[in-house]
């Protein structure tokens, strides 16, 4: 069974790749596209909208859900999806400092130091262990 994001760890990085994750899929970048145009979505709607089985668009929806990047509640029959904006403005907030950093040429202090003492340049012990 997968981890739910608000049951797996505290660690920035796994919340942030967890998320990544759940994006890395055409269809369900085709999804958060759709609920953030919408505001909110019957199922049904998003699954007229792909063109894949009702099951493929559930387990999409399923793995979007447990990163936290929905919300989703039943009405009568229907399961009706919503895009968690809070969530997505958390992972842009993590992301896009991490992307203008990894995109910058390194500091003449960072590339002395690249040349002085390798080692590990993630602070964390044994992040790259």
């Amino acid at each position: 069974m997968a981890m739910n994001v608000h049951e797996s760890s505290t660690d920035p990085d796994e919340v942030l790749a967890l998320r990544l994750r759940a994006l890395a899929h055409p269809a369900r970048l085709a999804i958060v596209r759709a609920l953030a145009q919408t505001g909110r979505c019957q199922c049904g709607q998003i699954v007229r909208g792909l063109t894949l089985a009702q099951s493929t668009v559930s387990q999409h929806l399923k793995v979007l859900k447990e990163a936290g990047l929905i919300t989703g509640t039943i009405e009568g029959p229907r399961s009706c999806y919503c895009l968690d904006r809070a969530t997505v403005q958390a992972l842009a907030d993590d992301l896009l400092p991490l992307l203008a950093r990894l995109a910058a040429p390194p500091t003449e202090a960072e590339a002395s130091d690249e040349t002085d003492a390798p080692g590990n340049p993630d602070p964390r012990e044994g992040a790259l262990a």
